[in-house]
């Protein structure tokens, strides 16, 4: 049997609860309940290798988003009063029921975002990792505490904000979401979660799961929407917080309307990230690398690795990134011999295929170009193949602009010290990675790049949740970055 056909069934069957009749909709997720929002607008959300209609996401009506708020912030009373053990507990149930339920949230993130089902499967496995940190919630809140004198303690306390919300983009449907409420429910907060507009399936299917493992009413709540709906957001005065992963306009507009509104913020936003590649390098293990890091997703991650600076003689290797490249299988999500899927929509795929023929009319070699792929089974869909643009230069807009596709971008220096120049003038901070065999090389690098997430010999270096996603320069606004201790930090304030 196909293994869409063994898959879709669970997941339509987990998905009930915010699905009604054959013309789907989702629904809202309030006070423990899933309701029918009474909103007159609504978005299609459309299979991206097909075009077939998923399901309609309501624009949530203003009484609607108040109502969530208000059961949010009455929900707050009781559930900052819980004990960390409970929550722990509940952290434990959440990621077990999330690993038993892998199989339908992956389908789901096929069939709406139109990741590889592998892919798919790591976008949950990802965010699940930070539900398992979350279970140890207990050693992250421990306060201090000094004798400062004879007849005198001091001590601090971390106490929850209140109610917080999380505005999260289409690329990762299970791992934003699991970025963030559970972070913020683990520390004592309740929630308000827009999912992304265009693929809302995981966290409809997550909210179910907290339902299961009996997270109280109110203390989740999922609302939907576009700009009305982060406007809400980042304005009503019961919302302490604000989190979002976006692009750089929404996370710009997020950022500083949550600030002018009082409200902390932390925008994860677009990425140029680097990989310099030395002559030294392991050969093999270095394209092999890049070219997974490139061109997986369809290239429709922030942590993508999008440009590679190749160093002297090491840039004969380019034909060999062509190479491997073109050996890449473009197809549906669920097929099985599927490497990449389609990109997220036709307006997505217009614009990455603007900027490869930016390229090509700005004088660099686009030395395999994946706009002509075809997909037989799939003659709908939005899909890219891997390309490859060779000789470009740090003007050129395919360098400036985050493609967001599957497209990897050369450029060619003579010496480390040019490659650490051009990475460290690129607006962007999330990552930078660097192939070598040489300590002294590799300590150069990882003492000078000017990148919040550095990997040696490791295409896309994204710490464990152990850790915190910690990108900079233009890839964040705020001062106080995702999961991790820092998460912690971001949902919690101290009283001493």
């Amino acid at each position: 049997m196909n293994r869409q056909l063994r898959l879709l069934p669970r997941a339509i069957a987990s998905a009930r609860s915010y699905s009604t009749g054959a013309n789907a909709t989702t629904k809202l997720f309030i006070n423990g309940q899933f309701i029918d929002s009474q909103t007159s607008d609504w978005i299609d959300v459309r299979n991206p290798a097909t075009q077939e209609l998923v399901t309609r996401v309501p624009k949530t009506t203003s009484k609607e988003l108040d109502e969530a708020a208000h059961n949010a912030h009455l929900a707050f009373g009781d559930w900052r009063r819980t004990s960390v053990m409970t929550r722990q507990r509940k952290m434990l149930d959440l990621q077990h029921a999330i690993r038993s339920h892998m199989d339908e949230l992956a389908a789901s993130i096929v069939q709406e975002q139109g990741k590889v089902l592998g892919d798919a499967k790591g976008d949950v496995m990802r965010g699940l990792q930070v539900v398992e940190s979350m279970s140890g919630i207990a050693d992250f809140m421990l306060g201090s505490k000094l004798e400062v004198s004879a007849d005198m303690d001091t001590y601090t306390v971390r106490e929850p904000l209140g109610v917080v919300a999380g505005i999260c983009p289409f690329n990762f449907p299970a791992m934003i979401p699991l970025w963030m409420f559970p972070v913020a429910l683990a520390t004592g907060n309740t929630c308000l979660l827009k999912p992304s507009e265009k693929d809302p399936g995981a966290a409809m299917l997550l909210a179910q799961l907290c339902n299961d493992v009996g997270i109280p009413p109110g203390v989740l709540n999922i609302v939907h929407g576009a700009h009305d709906t982060v406007d809400f957001l980042t304005s009503d005065p019961r919302v302490r917080a604000v989190s979002v992963v976006g692009g750089d306009k929404a996370g710009k507009h997020i950022y500083e309307r949550s600030a002018q509104h009082g409200k902390r913020c932390q925008a994860n936003m677009g990425a140029k990230n680097h990989a310099i590649v030395l002559p030294d390098a392991n050969k093999e293990h270095a394209l092999n690398a890049i070219a997974g890091a490139a061109f997986g997703a369809a290239g429709q991650r922030c942590m993508a690795l999008s440009v590679a600076v190749f160093v002297g003689d090491s840039g004969d290797w380019v034909s060999e990134i062509v190479a491997r490249a073109k050996e890449l299988k473009v197809n549906g999500g669920f097929e099985p011999d599927a490497d990449l899927g389609p990109m997220i929509s036709p307006e997505a795929l217009a614009r990455a295929k603007a900027l490869i023929q930016s390229a090509a009319d700005e004088g660099a070699s686009v030395s395999l170009d994946g706009r002509g792929i075809s997909v037989p089974k799939y003659p709908k869909g939005n899909f890219l193949g891997p390309t490859v643009i060779d000789h470009a230069t740090p003007q050129m807009q395919c360098y400036q602009e985050e493609i967001f596709g599957p497209v990897l971008t050369c450029i060619r220096v003579d010496t480390l010290d040019e490659a650490l120049a051009l990475v460290n003038a690129n607006r962007y901070g999330n990552g930078a990675s660097i192939f070598t065999r040489s300590g002294a090389s590799a300590r150069k690098f990882q003492s000078q790049v000017d990148a919040g997430q550095v990997g040696i010999n490791v295409p896309i270096p994204v710490p464990l949740p152990m850790f915190s996603f910690t990108g900079n320069k233009g890839s964040f606004l705020g001062d106080t970055n995702f999961y991790g201790r820092s998460g912690v930090n971001f949902y919690t304030q101290l009283k001493t």
